[in-house]
């Protein structure tokens, strides 16, 4: 394990304390988007999971969106119960987080954060996550994608 970048240690070690075997996957050439993290992985793009935050009214929230989806910010600030929702940059998102953006785990924040995940990452047996950097990622059960995050299912896709 010491091979890896500490961040995917501690995704590893957030794993194991939520009951989530991560088995990290390095990609050297990284993935800008969630149809190149896919075909890196041979996977389809709805499976990629896509960390996104953002403030709604002030409160930095995490949402899961599938990579075949895009993000509907009014149902996410209606979700997290607010009026506004709106990006937050790099800096608050390592903050917040621990992690770069494009390597935020489903665990292991340095912050708790309300979660909101995708219903559509659950048509799917195994899911692809961020494991800490722009380079790792690993598989997982959606369902343990959910519990492990403390994630709330709700309809977040933009029509």
């Amino acid at each position: 394990m010491s091979d890896w970048h500490r961040n995917v240690i501690k995704v590893i070690e957030a794993g194991r304390a939520a009951g989530v075997v991560v088995e990290p996957v390095h990609q050297a050439e990284g993935a800008k988007t969630a149809a190149d993290a896919a075909a890196a992985v041979g996977c389809d793009v709805g499976q990629i999971v896509k960390s996104l935050i953002f403030g709604v009214d002030g409160e930095v929230v995490l949402a899961y969106v599938s990579g075949a989806n895009q993000l509907d910010e009014r149902k996410l600030a209606a979700a997290a119960g607010g009026a506004r929702c709106e990006r937050v940059d790099a800096d608050t998102v390592r903050r917040v987080t621990g992690f770069p953006i494009g390597g935020v785990p489903p665990f292991g924040h340095d912050t708790e954060l309300r979660v909101f995940v995708d219903p559509d990452l659950l048509d799917h047996d195994i899911v692809w996550a961020a494991a800490g950097t722009w380079h790792d990622v690993f598989p997982l059960a959606p369902a343990d994608l959910a519990r492990a995050s403390g994630g709330l299912v709700t309809d977040l896709k933009r029509a």
